[in-house]
């Protein structure tokens, strides 16, 4: 770590402390040069993996589009958003734990799916609908049914 002050790569660390939220490590530096102290925080850096679109082509995972997704199947549905927002983590968590570089959209709107059908079933279904792109009612009505095999 270059020191601030004179830009000294000599560093030593005086003191370490993990923050109050357990997602980083605060530490207290002296430079070997200049003698001055200085602070530097480290975090994990961690990176979600590409999205494949059924096209081919790539891009950032956005998980605003994750929560646009959720929100639009769960319009006017009597869920909270502190479970909204857990679902959304459990999927963010299944990602990272694939150690994949590359996902597909199809096997996000799976998880999407997945997640929709624990919290509501009409959710599920509305989703579907589109993930899917239902053409009649049978898909509608084999939707269904299968949300209710799952109970």
């Amino acid at each position: 770590m270059k020191c601030p002050f004179c830009g000294c790569a000599d560093t030593q660390v005086v003191d370490s402390r993990v923050s109050d939220d357990g997602n980083s490590i605060r530490r207290r530096r002296r430079c070997m040069g200049c003698e001055k102290r200085f602070t530097t925080f480290e975090t994990a850096d961690v990176r979600m993996p590409q999205v494949v679109k059924s096209g081919g082509h790539r891009a950032e995972f956005d998980v605003e589009r994750v929560r646009t997704s959720f929100l639009r199947a769960l319009h006017k549905r009597p869920v909270p958003t502190p479970l909204v927002d857990d679902a959304i983590d459990r999927l963010c968590q299944r990602l990272l734990q694939l150690g994949e570089r590359e996902v597909s959209s199809r096997q996000i709107g799976e998880m999407v799916m997945n997640e929709l059908a624990r919290l509501d079933k009409v959710a599920y279904v509305r989703f579907a609908s589109v993930y899917k792109s239902f053409q009649d009612i049978a898909e509608f009505s084999d939707a269904i049914k299968e949300i209710q095999k799952r109970d």
